[in-house]
């Protein structure tokens, strides 16, 4: 179900609530006959303690969720939890959506949820595996000590909520990867992050996750604008990537930043991509170009200059 043009404000989504539906969900689809759900799938937990506790951490979502994070529990399966992270400002993720979908074990919280990340056969995170698999310590999927390990007494999914924002979803997402690497590295590895966050919200406007359609099209239409200027700042080298706030770069705008011909290859082919995408939603993109061209000096030709190159290019071809 791709999305259409229903004018429905972000502010109007819950940040949390319990709906029906959840025939998209990950786990929904892995759970196998044998499981302990009945006929219509409902999970059929017997734990008392392990209802009660499920029971307590929708109550520490539903007053504690940032503005950043949006969660979908399931009327029919209380195992099952979707969540929405927007990517933090001042990172190669900003304004981009990313999904989760999580299930509680039949025993919890003696172990931790599993979670998968809804990656569209794309990994641009360490952690995040373009099989969906999540790499965190608080999950236990990765080595740890002490706290950052998953503690049944203590941890919550609002805990592995946060840490999958702020510690996964970071400004450096390069040092993730364990070992020692070289100081200028980072900046081209956000380089490609960008344009992974860019592809995968075409998929997520094409396919949208169910119970989130609506939100997914307000979102993008709220950030449409900025996305866009965004990929130009950065093919540019106006900004280092991943600092492009608003109308602005951030920082200092006179030395300009090296941007390989494999990111600029790859904005130019995203970005009207990007532009159709979000028209086709009814964002305003006014004064925006339609796809981005380079004069040789690295801006879009669309002046004077652009315009006698394209007609020269086109008489002599």
């Amino acid at each position: 179900m791709a999305l259409g043009h229903e004018q429905v404000g972000v502010n109007k989504f819950k940040q949390f609530d319990c709906v029906v539906d959840y025939s998209d969900h990950y786990y929904y689809h892995q759970s196998k006959p044998n499981q302990k759900s009945n006929s219509h799938g409902t999970m059929m937990i017997n734990n008392r303690n392990t209802m009660k506790r499920i029971m307590k951490e929708w109550e520490i979502l539903e007053k504690n969720l940032p503005a950043s994070i949006f969660v979908r529990v399931y009327e029919g399966r209380i195992d099952l939890l979707r969540a929405a992270i927007i990517g933090a400002s001042k990172t190669p993720y900003h304004n981009g959506l990313f999904f989760f979908d999580l299930q509680f074990p039949s025993d919890y919280p003696n172990n931790p949820p599993k979670v998968y990340y809804r990656s569209f056969g794309l990994r641009l995170n360490p952690n995040l595996y373009n099989s969906g698999y999540v790499c965190l310590s608080l999950l236990n999927t990765w080595g740890g000590k002490g706290t950052e390990r998953w503690c049944p007494d203590e941890s919550t999914i609002l805990q592995v909520l946060l840490s999958l924002q702020g510690l996964v979803l970071n400004e450096k997402p390069y040092y993730n990867e364990p070992g020692i690497k070289p100081a200028w590295s980072w900046e081209s590895y956000n380089a490609d992050v960008f344009a992974l966050s860019c592809k995968t919200m075409l998929y997520l406007m094409k396919k949208p996750a169910r119970n989130f359609e609506y939100f997914i099209a307000a979102h993008f239409r709220d950030h449409a604008s900025v996305i866009l200027k965004a990929c130009v700042a950065y093919r540019n080298g106006r900004v280092r990537i991943g600092l492009f706030d608003g109308d602005a770069p951030v920082g200092s705008k006179k030395k300009k930043v090296n941007v390989s011909k494999k990111f600029k290859d790859s904005m130019n082919e995203l970005y009207p991509e990007l532009y159709k995408a979000f028209n086709r939603i009814g964002a305003s993109l006014k004064n925006l170009p339609e796809k981005l061209e380079d004069d040789g000096d690295g801006k879009p030709a669309n002046g004077i200059i652009g315009k006698l190159k394209r007609f020269w290019e086109a008489m002599t071809a």
